[in-house]
């Protein structure tokens, strides 16, 4: 089978092209556009309808077109000019929110009456205040950019001499009942019981049967697991970790102490490493350590003399490169504390990234093809199971079934993902035209056409995820509230919560097999006990980021490189000073900045974090703003006065900063203008006001506060 990178690349620009086109935001912003500027414009959409969905359909074809080179700008220039008709849309709407306020406090109004009329939908009729005045005018040119740019896009598409294109756009029908068949199965191991009771076998040897570690002098061995992407390895060692948190659980003899699972990926940072070991070790959050060494001695006193099991899941490694060789012995150092018979269970796509750890030869397991039999158990698992079918259509439905299974290429995850979606259209004349669409020819075209299954705003909440790491550990209230944040969310009923809409989209991308099941995480901040939390495939985080294109991008430990300019989500995982004040500043587009490692700051500091925190506010065009702080000394705490120039960042509506509970936050008046926020977060800060009392009945859509402070705020604008 070819490699999937190459097949990623092969179809990457019209992924990225025709995903982002099917997007929700050109109808939306389309209309309510033009309903803004106030004039007849039945004719005008509808012309531009004709001529989107033109682009939308032939988009794939133009991909190996001479005429690619041309279209490419242009698609770009419509994109761009769509994301700045949305932005303006919204400073209109922030107006709008601000004169009724301004209006309902000098009439006196009560708040119910207050929060019942900025809450409605954009007027019909123009606004008249000199901001929205600019506004539309900004509008209508932006609206123009977009006539402009899908004209000239026409005009090439008609010189490549296509045939007719018909009335199918090219993604497959869902059915009335789709959901009528009901969600996916879990996750399940099939043809694997040879290799996990191989695998469980070494992890129980004795030690006088256990054969050398090629590391000479530990306290443990290493057993591997390695083969392609989307072969199953991650799914045989979870089964593996489940059968021995099983056995830990029931004491039974021979078990081990600590159970520890681990993603790794191919860029890792030990201080995140550590950190998942000492949570997977004491099932506690870890505190904030201020520096790697204070962080591996905590971890080393809560494994020492204990019998452990770690699994690490995804580890990458380059021979070529020596520090890579280092960076995994210092990954595994933790574990010379432990006990005589512990084990470290690795998979990789590579045998040298387990041999690099110190495994035998021998205890490096080659994940095995499924034969064509076992493989049609799997796919027919997902695909129909113990559904509901009437005798004769089962009969058909499996006929069907293996001829599609024998175009996946024995890919585990293709059918859990094609499966998954075939299950909710189980009638024969939809499964019939499945089998015979090309897209199922390589697993990455399996891949996108599942994607293309997808509700539309679905696709565009899966696509954001791609500004996250490699295997994130995601949870679903997390995701729901920066979905709902950066208004991907929709719905045309009035009496349906935003955030209920957002849930059935997660349910939906699990049910897809899109969101997997990764485990559980316990004690977070915001949540009851133990939740759970998903990741993502590696082959369908290639999928996430072709179609994202520009407008997703991540900073991970190593980049030197230049972020795109016109980058709208942006996830920092590795962060130093220099980068933030050099490399941001200038990202005018951004719509979502999570600075996801720790800010340390030093005895006293609030002078710089106020100075990098204007900077931040001067990104205008920021939805969501998520930050971690922390002083370098632990036990001492702070006090931080946010500036007043956080009331500039009036497209706010997910705000984090996160800090230790010692910590005490100072909110200015100008919070209060802030008319779109829905959710902030504090993390465990325990002191957190406003300067001066303020009234925050003006925080109208304010949904969540997050804090174990006292909250003593009058008036929230929407409870």
């Amino acid at each position: 089978m070819p490699d999937p990178v190459s097949i990623t690349a092969a179809v990457g620009w019209g992924v990225t092209a025709l995903g982002w086109l099917a997007s929700p935001i050109v109808p939306r912003v389309l209309n309510k556009g033009f309903a803004l500027l106030d004039f007849n414009a039945a004719e005008k959409l509808k012309i531009l309808d004709i001529q989107v969905l033109h682009l939308q359909r032939v988009m794939e074809v133009v991909d190996e077109s001479t005429y690619r080179v041309r279209l490419e700008p242009l698609l770009h220039k419509l994109k761009s000019a769509f994301y700045e008709a949305e932005d303006i849309l919204d400073s209109v709407e922030y107006q709008r929110l601000k004169k009724q306020i301004q209006d309902r406090k000098s009439n006196g109004s009560k708040i119910d009456s207050l929060k019942k009329n900025v809450q409605s939908a954009l007027p019909s009729s123009p606004l008249q205040d000199k901001e929205s005045g600019m506004s539309k005018v900004e509008l209508k040119k932006s609206l123009e950019k977009i006539e402009s740019a899908v004209n000239d896009a026409c005009e090439i598409l008609k010189q490549l001499n296509l045939p007719a294109v018909s009335n199918d756009n090219g993604r497959p029908a869902v059915a009335t009942n789709s959901r009528s068949a009901g969600i996916s199965p879990p996750v399940r191991v099939i043809g694997r019981d040879k290799d996990r009771h191989k695998i469980i076998a070494m992890l129980h040897e004795k030690e006088n049967q256990c054969q050398a570690n090629a590391v000479s002098g530990t306290c443990y061995s290493v057993i591997g697991i390695h083969g392609i992407a989307g072969s199953g390895k991650s799914t045989l060692a979870r089964c593996v970790y489940d059968h021995e948190k099983k056995q830990k659980k029931e004491n039974k003899d021979g078990h081990f102490e600590i159970v520890i699972w681990v993603h790794v990926s191919q860029k890792f940072e030990l201080d995140s490493i550590f950190r998942d070991m000492f949570e997977g070790a004491t099932r506690e959050v870890c505190p904030d350590f201020n520096s790697l060494h204070a962080l591996k001695e905590n971890l080393e006193e809560k494994l020492c003399a204990k019998r452990i099991l770690l699994i690490l899941d995804d580890v990458w490694y380059n021979s070529r490169n020596s520090e890579d060789h280092e960076e995994l012995q210092k990954l595994i150092s933790p574990l010379n504390v432990g006990k005589a018979g512990s084990r470290i269970l690795v998979t990789s796509r590579t045998e040298d990234a387990l041999l690099a750890l110190g495994a035998a030869q021998e205890r490096c397991i080659p994940i095995s093809d499924l034969d064509d039999e076992v493989f049609l158990e799997m796919f027919m698992y997902y695909a129909l199971g113990d559904a509901r079918v009437g005798g004769h259509d089962r009969r058909e439905l499996e006929t069907i079934g293996e001829d599609i299974a024998k175009k996946l290429k024995r890919s585990p995850l293709a059918a859990r993902t094609v499966g998954a979606r075939l299950r909710k259209n189980l009638k024969v004349e939809i499964w019939m035209r499945e089998k015979d669409r090309d897209l199922l020819k390589e697993t990455m075209g399996a891949l996108w056409w599942s994607y293309q299954y997808l509700d539309e705003q679905v696709r565009r909440c899966f696509t954001y995820c791609s500004i996250f790491p490699r295997r994130h550990q995601l949870t679903r209230d997390e995701l729901v509230k920066l979905w709902v944040a950066e208004g991907f969310i929709k719905t045309s009923r009035a009496e349906e919560e935003m955030e209920d809409v957002a849930r059935d989209y997660f349910d939906e991308l699990v049910s897809a097999s899109f969101l997997q099941l990764g485990g559980k995480q316990e004690n977070i901040l915001g949540h009851d006990g133990v939740v759970d939390y998903f990741t993502i495939h590696d082959l369908l985080c290639d999928l996430a980021e072709d179609v994202s294109g520009r407008d997703c991008f991540r900073i991970e430990k190593g980049f030197t490189g230049e972020v795109p300019q016109d980058v709208r989500y942006l996830f920092v995982g590795s962060y130093n000073r220099e980068m933030l004040t050099e490399k941001m500043s200038g990202l005018k587009h951004l719509r979502t900045l999570i600075i996801n490692d720790i800010i340390w700051l030093k005895s006293d500091e609030s002078e710089f974090l106020a100075s990098m925190f204007t900077m931040l506010t001067g990104l205008r065009k920021l939805r969501v703003l998520n930050l971690r702080v922390a002083r370098e000394r632990s036990g001492f705490g702070f006090s931080f006065s946010f500036p007043d120039s956080i009331g500039q960042s009036k497209h706010l509506r997910y705000f984090g900063f996160m800090v230790p509970v010692l910590h005490k936050l100072t909110l200015p008046g100008a919070f209060t203008k802030l008319y779109h926020m829905q959710v902030v977060d504090f993390g465990h800060c325990k002191f957190l006001a406003f300067s001066r009392g303020e009234d925050m009945m003006n925080l109208v859509n304010l949904r969540r506060v997050i804090s174990k402070a006292d909250l003593d705020f009058p008036n929230v604008g929407a409870g």
